[in-house]
């Protein structure tokens, strides 16, 4: 890695081509732009997964680190090919007024005629979509389950911003899980008449799988906690018998099914890079995801509707009470 201090996007462009010279491949080799904003603290983790990643999809890799935005305007990075990428990276810290425009030096550094994809391994903007970088990339992907605090609201925020193209790594988590439940019916042709899902009191991928249940089978989803890790338990309701899916160890299931004897499967818990690679595997809009997180941010919304009225008729229901006892109060003292 090549360490350029106070540096502009042209010149971080020019090093990438002086790389490719030094390494003896000028040519481009590479798929996709692949830009992610974190914290410093975040920041090498986040590169590793993204180096893991391009192994699958060579990528040109831009991380962006937000630094202090007081002071001047200061873009320093480092840039550099091989040493186990596939394509070309550059770790670009911005401090100084120009962190409130974080796409003036990435726009020109973007690949042309790829598609751009944006990540947020952390924190994300509560509109990725509408965010600056954000407008830059067709498929936007954050994770819920990676903020420090309120991961449920964060991930009902991002129902909420649903737009073409926005992904969430909590969904990706519960792909073998709707795989396998999807299967299972398949071999049950029995009508669902509900189900339930258990897992971590606060868990983005089991709201996730109950608004997605909820939203296909039409069926009330009823939501348990236990002691995890993750998704642990999800039923199945039908009139010849439960459809179980049971996962303690975050490693092997066991998948219960009436008239069939219980059969272990695989449904291990996956590392970060491996969701990303799937995420990256398709950059066209997810429709089941996009009608899942409709389907949440809908009943997110009746919830807080019926809590509203509840109030409202119970603070009018006191009010008739109040004035009730005080025309009787005033029909005794006139008697």
């Amino acid at each position: 890695m090549i360490e350029i201090s106070d540096t502009t996007s042209s010149e971080i462009a020019a090093e990438f081509l002086r790389a490719r010279r030094r390494a003896g491949s000028p040519a481009m080799g590479m798929v996709m732009t692949l830009v992610f904003v974190v914290d410093e603290d975040y920041a090498d983790e986040a590169m590793d997964n993204a180096r893991s990643a391009s192994r699958e999809h060579p990528a040109r890799v831009l991380g962006v680190i937000l630094g202090d935005g007081r002071g001047a305007a200061r873009v320093d990075a480092q840039v550099g090919i091989g040493s186990g990428w596939t394509g070309e990276t550059a770790m670009i810290r911005l401090s100084g007024a120009v962190t409130k425009h974080p796409e003036s030096v990435v726009l020109p550094l973007l690949l042309p005629d790829s598609p751009v994809v944006v990540w947020w391994p952390a924190k994300a903007p509560a509109d990725p979509a509408a965010d600056p970088l954000g407008k830059l990339a067709r498929r936007r992907i954050t994770d819920a389950a990676a903020v420090p605090t309120g991961k449920a609201k964060a991930m009902l925020t991002q129902c909420h911003a649903y737009a073409p193209g926005n992904t969430d790594l909590a969904w990706t988590r519960i792909t073998s899980w709707r795989a396998l439940l999807a299967a299972s019916l398949d071999q049950n042709r029995g009508k669902v008449t509900s189900a339930s899902v258990s897992a971590e009191r606060i868990s983005p991928s089991a709201d996730l799988l109950s608004a997605w249940l909820a939203d296909r089978l039409k069926v009330p989803v009823t939501r348990h906690t236990s002691d995890g890790p993750g998704i642990t338990r999800v039923v199945m309701s039908t009139r010849q018998g439960d459809i179980a899916i049971v996962r303690t160890d975050g490693k092997l299931a066991t998948l219960s099914s009436p008239g069939d004897p219980d059969r272990p499967v695989a449904l291990k818990r996956r590392e970060i890079d491996e969701l990303l690679s799937e995420e990256l595997r398709r950059l066209d809009p997810d429709d089941v995801y996009a009608a899942t997180v409709k389907r949440m941010a809908r009943t997110g919304t009746r919830a807080a509707a019926t809590k509203k009225t509840t109030k409202k008729t119970a603070t009018k229901t006191a009010k008739k009470t109040v004035k009730a006892t005080a025309t009787k109060s005033a029909r005794t003292r006139k008697a």
